[in-house]
């Protein structure tokens, strides 16, 4: 300790030029480091500086540094000029490894430096680096052996696009959900502790999005009462929401106060660099040694302030830092990494999401996802949709249902781009509500706006609704406010992975009492679905619908049989009778129902077709919830096609809760087999319509038998929506076997059989 504190003293003493890196490192020195103010000055030009004037943007021929890094170890011989230059030939690995694949990029681009300094300064994978949310992962994983594998990432057998912890040794903890870092860290920290393990590293590095998160605070909070040994390092860029700026209720700056809070400290102080560190050092050091050096805790008193809110959870306030300046973050980190105070840390930098790369920074969204695109120019190839995406329908509905009712607002979870309240949000801005990445927060926000007379529509990803549970339940469903809780992502989600399908939320919904539940086959019922939402007040609502776009006229007329105006898909919703479901096919296709289906999916007509289905083990009944429907209708055509005995009906539940308990009855009435078909998980809806059949007795006789379809118990990894349906057997030459199985129309062979 006492050297400890002979070098902060030393560092204060000292002229201008110290010698950043610890003695005992045996790494080269750093350069020298100017004053105070001058290091300001080229700490602003380090964030504001690009690398490229304009297009054609390109990046080195050769990476000669990079090519010889291939685990952080390799890191450590370097000096400073040379980790420089790995950091300038990493981003560029990175714009080129993405521009061909596709994925999270800006975000990346973002902590090039700071993946650059933890990997030098620490020792992973005895530290522990959790990097939250974790798509800001590449440049880490090109430092720690997986730059090879960058051609398959997020994709099929590929390199998931987030930390994996069974991926790699170095991806301390899993990750794809935000504000989860602090708590991980906390808990390596402490097991660290009680193991008694030689070296406790542990570094939480959160934007200030998911910082938003209340469990980042729970965390923090807990962290100072037990005195864990952590580095929270707060990366602060300023893009709280995807994207930020949209319009809403509190304008277009970022949608937390914590970041005007953090912004405000930016502008009040300027950057620190490694003196202004120095002086400020002796508050992390114990009692005893702050005595000794209580002239220097005066004098450092004064010179660096802030950070008041952290500092008050029980942290030592750092910062704030120039995040793209590696000569002040690397000593900074090494003496914090040399400490031995138990006392967290939180280092506070500033960084540009998408540094380095100027279309980047000039895109609304600073290209946080994207496809494959032009590294000369940064335009991406996207093909043109078909028809318009399920989340732009859902937003222009929604438009309708306010312009209609003043009383119906949107609230989003720092995800306006993904649901469209960005859309919404143009049209209607002070009843759009952003709260961050809140999800709790947001359902009971939208619970206190119903008992006044609003009409929320809470729109947030199915898979980040689980972070809201007991507020659906507690404060919702409970005292039966009418929530309209828009559940977007629902299903497989593709290359994202398992951390982001929405495959759960028909079993976690579905045993609340008071929910509706309603899921739409296609982008006409999606419309009626969100005006059947906005009428409905006696009760909350749950309308899910998935990742994709709409099939468009042609297909909706020829494979589900609607009769469309003019050939035009209707641009307004009708509200559909609650709990009731529509016949789509019967036996010989969608127009043996004598009649096409209205586009507000009307039809009572019980046609047949000829001798099909003259016994009852031939007559199949597929009732599908979702958008599974046309894979349902295609698997009808194809046995038909196949078997002149077998008379196949396909009908659309639309609800989950209540079932259509009447067209469910009519279904097991008339046919020998019953097959559900769902987008979601075990205990979903195909579980509701057995129970419902085994109380009402459809079942004792033993002339009906039952199959549900739904998504295996299993995580699926990155791949393409329709690889993974492949995968769950859930497209339609999977639904056409699982029919002639049950018609014993095909021979299954015995296990025995498939084990030979």
């Amino acid at each position: 300790m006492k050297f400890i504190s002979a070098v902060v003293t030393a560092a204060i003493a000292s002229a201008p030029v110290c010698n950043a890196f610890s003695p005992s490192s045996g790494r080269s020195p750093l350069r020298t480091i100017q004053q105070s103010t001058q290091s300001q000055k080229t700490s602003t030009s380090l964030l504001d500086t690009q690398t490229d004037s304009g297009p054609p943007y390109s990046g080195p021929a050769s990476k000669p540094i990079l090519d010889s890094v291939k685990f952080p170890s390799d890191m450590k011989r370097l000096n400073m000029s040379e980790l420089k230059q790995l950091a300038h030939e990493l981003r560029w690995e990175v714009i080129e490894a993405v521009s061909k694949t596709g994925g999270h990029f800006s975000s990346s681009l973002g902590v090039i430096e700071l993946t650059t300094a933890l990997h030098y300064v620490f020792d992973m994978p005895e530290d522990d680096i959790i990097w939250d949310v974790a798509h800001q992962c590449y440049p880490h994983k090109m430092l720690t052996g997986r730059r090879d594998r960058f051609p398959t990432l997020r994709q099929l057998n590929g390199m998931s696009g987030f930390c994996k912890r069974k991926e790699s040794e170095y991806d301390s903890f899993g990750a794809g959900h935000s504000s989860t870092s602090i708590s991980a860290a906390q808990g390596m920290s402490v097991a660290k502790s009680t193991l008694n393990k030689r070296k406790n590293n542990c570094i939480a590095v959160i934007g200030d999005g998911a910082i938003t998160g209340g469990m980042a605070y729970e965390a923090m909070n807990n962290a100072g009462y037990l005195s864990s040994r952590m580095i929270v390092v707060l990366n602060d860029n300023g893009q709280v929401s995807l994207p930020t700026g949209t319009q809403s209720a509190g304008g277009v700056k970022p949608a937390s106060q914590l970041s005007a809070y953090t912004s405000n400290l930016l502008v009040s102080k300027p950057f620190q660099d490694f003196r202004d560190f120095a002086k400020s050092f002796n508050r992390l050091l114990p009692e005893n040694v702050q005595d000794v050096n209580k002239r220097i805790d005066e004098y450092a008193r004064g010179v660096v302030t802030g950070g008041t809110l952290f500092e008050e959870l029980g942290f030592f306030y750092v910062g704030p830092i120039d995040g793209h300046d590696l000569e002040n973050m690397v000593p900074i980190l090494e003496k914090l990494r040399d400490s031995d105070s138990n006392k967290p840390v939180l280092l506070h930098i500033k960084t540009n999401k998408g540094q380095g790369y100027a279309p980047a920074l000039a895109a609304s969204d600073r290209m946080h996802g994207v496809g494959k695109f032009d590294i000369a120019t940064g335009i991406q190839q996207k093909g043109k949709a078909a028809a318009p995406s399920f989340t732009s329908i859902f937003a222009n509905s929604l438009i309708d249902a306010a312009t209609e009712d003043r009383a119906v607002v949107g609230i989003t979870a720092a995800m306006p781009g993904g649901t469209g309240m960005d859309i919404f949000g143009r049209r209607f801005p002070k009843r759009t509500f952003d709260v961050g990445i809140a999800e709790q927060h947001a359902v009971t926000f939208a619970a206190g706006m119903a008992c006044e007379g609003l009409k929320p529509f809470c729109c947030i990803y199915s898979t980040f609704m689980q972070r809201g549970y007991d507020q659906v339940v507690h404060d919702v469903a409970i005292q039966n406010l009418p929530v309209r809780m828009i559940l977007d992502r629902a299903g497989v989600v593709g290359n994202d992975g398992p951390t982001h399908h929405g495959c759960y939320d028909l079993a976690y919904l579905g045993c609340i009492p008071n929910l509706t539940i309603m899921s739409p086959s296609d982008e006409i019922e999606l419309r009626n679905m969100v005006a059947t939402c906005a009428g409905f007040d006696d009760g909350p609502t749950v309308l899910r619908y998935p990742r994709g776009v709409g099939y468009g006229a042609e297909k909706l007329q020829n494979l589900f049989g609607y009769d469309l105006e003019d050939g035009e898909i209707p641009t307004k919703g009708v509200p559909l009778e609650i709990g009731k479901g529509r016949i789509i096919r019967r036996p010989g296709g969608v127009h043996a129902l004598g009649e096409d289906i209205a586009a507000n999916g009307s039809s009572d007509s019980k046609l047949g077709s000829g001798g099909r289905g003259a016994k009852r083990e031939d007559r199949v009944a597929i009732l599908s919830l979702g958008t599974r429907l046309s894979e349902s209708l295609i698997a009808a055509n194809e046995v038909e096609e196949m078997d002149p005995d077998i008379a196949v009906t396909v009908a659309d539940a639309r609800f989950m809760k209540p079932l259509d308990v009447d067209l469910i009855r009519e279904l097991a009435k008339d046919n020998g087999i019953i097959i559900t078909v769902e987008e979601g998980s075990i205990g979903g809806f195909g579980d509701h319509v057995l129970h419902f059949l085994s109380l009402d007795g459809a079942l004792d006789n033993g002339d009906l038998k039952f199959r549900p379809m739904v998504l295996p118990d299993a995580y699926f990894e990155a791949a393409t929506q329709y690889e993974q349906y492949e995968m769950a057997g859930l497209n339609s030459h999977h639904i056409r076997g699982t029919v002639l199985r049950l018609a014993e129309k095909v021979e299954v062979p015995e296990l025995a059989e498939l084990e030979k």
